[in-house]
């Protein structure tokens, strides 16, 4: 799929990944919607962008920002960025149970918020007129290698992570039909504003447990990942871990 010319709305797009993706295909000449419950950030200005500022989690908001965002081009692309990732054990040292709503709030953003972005632009997408190969749009969702090897006081996080990679392909296959495409990204340790909470020596050390390319992963290396899946029309149905070939150890 060409990207130049086409409507795309990014989650979680006022910072981090979200951000990198949304300067990405802006920049490759795609009309980006940003959607965050955070303020406007000044780059949208920069790039071209526009800005919802709404929750992932309402249907209501959802709609309208996909909406929005299909009113200037026909909507080709949405991007799932936005997520929240607390970390607490299932028992506390004093032996007492995790916070169920704590738990309810991260399948809330990540997994629920995630098929809310995947269902109403697929909605959307579905109106418009087909393209080669008789596409019409593709989604590109967020898990992460949690996902597969959830780290001691992850057990929301993967919980909500593996959710998005299990519903990757059911809904491919779903939309098929409709000539929608949906693939996950699920990458490993990506230098992101979370880590700026850490020490360079924490850093360091966390880059050194690559693999190969013994370092962070960066933002950009995702949202060139997103272009590639957006035009390359044979992904389908696939997550794709983006890790330097790292596997989390326990803690």
């Amino acid at each position: 799929m060409d990207v130049s010319g086409i409507a795309a709305v990014v989650t979680g797009g006022a910072s981090g990944l979200g951000a990198a993706t949304a300067r990405a295909l802006a920049g490759a000449g795609a009309l980006v919607t940003i959607m965050d419950l955070a303020e406007e950030p000044a780059f949208v200005t920069e790039i071209g962008a526009s800005f919802f500022q709404g929750d992932v989690t309402s249907v209501e908001n959802m709609a309208a920002a996909v909406t929005e965002a299909g009113t200037a081009a026909p909507l080709r692309v949405a991007v799932a960025c936005a997520g929240i990732g607390p970390a607490e054990r299932t028992l506390n040292r004093q032996g007492e149970p995790a916070d169920l709503d704590r738990f309810r709030r991260v399948i809330g953003v990540n997994l629920l918020g995630t098929f809310n972005l995947v269902a109403q632009a697929a909605a959307v997408m579905a109106r418009t007129d087909p393209i080669e190969d008789a596409e019409r749009g593709v989604i590109v969702n967020t898990a992460s290698i949690a996902a597969f090897e959830g780290q001691i006081g992850q057990a929301a996080y993967a919980a909500s992570k593996g959710g998005v990679v299990g519903l990757t392909l059911p809904v491919a296959r779903d939309l098929s039909s409709m000539g929608i495409r949906c693939n996950t990204i699920a990458p490993g340790i990506i230098d992101t504003p979370l880590l700026g909470t850490v020490s360079e020596e924490v850093r360091e050390a966390l880059g050194a447990s690559v693999p190969f390319p013994k370092r962070l992963g960066t933002r950009e290396e995702y949202a060139s990942l997103v272009l590639e899946i957006v035009r390359n029309s044979y992904l389908n149905g696939a997550t794709i871990r983006l890790d330097g070939a790292l596997r989390m150890a326990p803690k």
